[in-house]
């Protein structure tokens, strides 16, 4: 089978978007897929459907897939890779084997789900000014003109109050908020008091206040530690939230007049709706988790990850249940865990019939898993106070390796209490329903026949785990919206998306209250790619379906 290609204009229509397209990226030498967290490539091979990406498994291989056979070597001119548009990818393709049309679902008369996308992480600059406003003006016309609801965007603490206790720095963030309102979309704002940087998909790195560093330079104990003694950097142990050790104030009382101000500064915003939702930040990458896969300790994927309750404050509550159990011995972490990329068979604590599941085990997990439902709790109140009237979210992260092992290690280390004989997310639920606090899951786009390809020793099953986790805060009735995990670019991930978006046979008509695109990029903006965008917009926003065509 051979594909041939004729060069084309990069963005065609979307040439207005200059800083995109050059000349230079016209054509670029072929290079090895990107990897993420997750251990799969932007575009996997799938033997559903056809589909092409920018994504290069290795030089003269392609990322597409046909039906039938997976995987085939698809040959490219001159070793390039042409970034080009719909016409380009499809029409000029040259495809045996391929049906006329992939007949999709019939979206009509199906719920209404609201579109927002995430704006870049360098949206807004170390110094809180506006990156590119004319560049950002342009993108939110296209957003608008394929009526996407809204975007999201990242408060950064790091930025806002990056050089002294609350001397907070709002401005970049008006000037922002202004032009998105200017182009009648909605604002989905996210109080970010984690690090960027170091994580999948982070091309820009903006650390924690500086102030703070300053203090974590004395007292390395405010960050989280493993049983190494390395410490996190990401986000603040949630083992200080009521101790005063950040100049005078406890991290709750830092959180909450961090949203106070900002709900001061942009009242108007709040007042006229233009301000939908706050998602409240409650761990790494703006998750309730722990950061317990961090790539700068040497983590790679599908390795289980490390408890991270070593530092002196964690240790202390540890202590302080064991001996309320009447088990003082109990008040350390456990041994033969294994390290970051462990296997749960090769540990004495996650194998099966391991400790994970004897007495001291089971005492530790609950505690482990308590202290993130009680942070949640915490930081979720003052929230409520903050922003009285506005929606509020929480984000959880999608921890689908080792779903199919019995002791589910990957998310043990991360706090959730959830092996196969144990449901470890109805209490999260319940915290969020005690708050009226909507549920954002991710990957949601993800198929497990995907995951058991790339990496069958993973036991990895996200559509499982989406199951439970959706079904988990429906039961107790809170709004679930939901993210991509990885950039998403195809007919597949979308279809992925939007099953379970609206789920077809759900008696009960139960379906996501919004989805946030992951995220604003040049990819995104190409021709092809935002012409499968465009048709995911309308099928979510229940204006029918759509064909592949050959």
């Amino acid at each position: 089978m051979a594909v041939n290609f004729s060069p084309v204009e990069i963005f065609g229509s979307f040439a207005p978007l200059g800083a995109y397209a050059s000349a230079s990226s016209m054509a670029v030498p072929l290079i090895s897929a990107v990897v993420n967290c997750t251990g799969r490539s932007i575009c996997s091979s799938s033997p559903r459907s056809f589909k092409l990406c920018s994504t290069v498994v290795k030089p003269g291989l392609l990322c597409c897939s046909v039906d039938g056979e997976a995987g085939e070597r698809v040959e490219e001119d001159d070793g390039y890779l042409i970034d080009g548009s719909a016409g380009a990818s499809l029409k000029n393709a040259q495809v045996t084997g391929v049906d006329p049309q992939i007949p999709e679902r019939d979206y009509t008369g199906t719920p209404y789900v609201p579109i927002f996308v995430m704006l870049p992480l360098g949206t807004i600059s170390m110094k809180c000014e506006l990156v590119d406003p004319e560049n950002l003006k342009n993108q939110l016309r296209i957003l608008k003109s394929i009526n996407v609801d809204g975007v999201m965007v990242d408060c950064w603490w790091g930025i806002v109050e990056a050089h002294a206790p609350q001397q907070y720095n709002w401005h970049g963030y008006k000037e922002l908020f202004r032009i998105v309102r200017d182009h009648k979309l909605k604002l989905q704002v996210v109080m970010s008091f984690h690090e960027c940087g170091g994580n999948v998909g982070d091309d820009v790195h903006i650390p924690l206040p500086e102030w703070v560093m300053e203090v974590g330079s004395e007292n390395p104990d405010i960050f989280f530690t493993d049983k190494e003694e390395r410490r996190n950097h990401e986000c603040l142990t949630w083992g200080i939230d009521k101790e005063r050790v950040l100049r005078g104030r406890t991290a709750l009382e830092v959180y909450f007049d961090y949203m106070r101000s900002f709900r001061v500064e942009f009242d108007e915003f709040f007042e006229d709706g233009f301000i939908s939702e706050i998602e409240v930040g409650l761990g790494p990458c703006g998750e309730l988790r722990y950061p317990s896969y961090p790539a700068n300790h040497g983590w790679m994927y599908p390795g289980i990850g490390e408890f991270q309750c070593y530092d002196k404050y964690l240790m202390k509550s540890l202590k302080k249940a064991a001996e309320a159990r009447g088990h003082s011995v109990w008040g350390r972490g456990p041994d033969d865990t294994g390290s970051y990329n462990s296997k749960p068979h090769e540990t004495g604590f996650f194998r099966d019939g391991g400790e994970y599941d004897g007495y001291y085990g089971r005492f530790f997990l609950k505690w482990y898993s308590g202290v993130l439902i009680d942070h949640a709790d915490q930081v979720l109140t003052l929230a409520n106070l903050a922003f009285e009237g506005t929606h509020i979210s929480a984000k959880l992260s999608g921890i689908h390796w080792w779903y199919k092992t019995a002791s589910h290690a990957a998310e043990l280390t991360a706090g959730f209490y959830n092996p196969a004989n144990r449901d470890g997310y109805a209490p999260i639920a319940s915290i969020l329903k005690k708050h009226e606090t909507a549920l954002n899951f991710t990957c949601v786009e993800l198929r497990t026949l995907d995951q058991h390809e790339d990496f069958p020793e993973a036991l990895a099953d996200p559509e499982g785990l989406v199951w439970q986790v959706l079904n988990a805060a429906w039961d107790v009735g809170i709004p679930v919206a939901s993210e991509n995990a990885l950039p998403c670019y195809d007919r597949e991930g979308y279809n992925k998306v939007l099953e379970n978006a609206k789920p077809l046979i759900d008696p009960d008509g139960r379906h996501l209250s919004a989805f946030t695109y992951l995220r604003l990029t040049p990819e995104l903006m190409e021709e092809h790619n935002f012409t499968e965008f465009e048709g995911f917009v309308l099928r979510m926003h229940a204006l029918g379906a759509t064909t592949l065509s050959s």
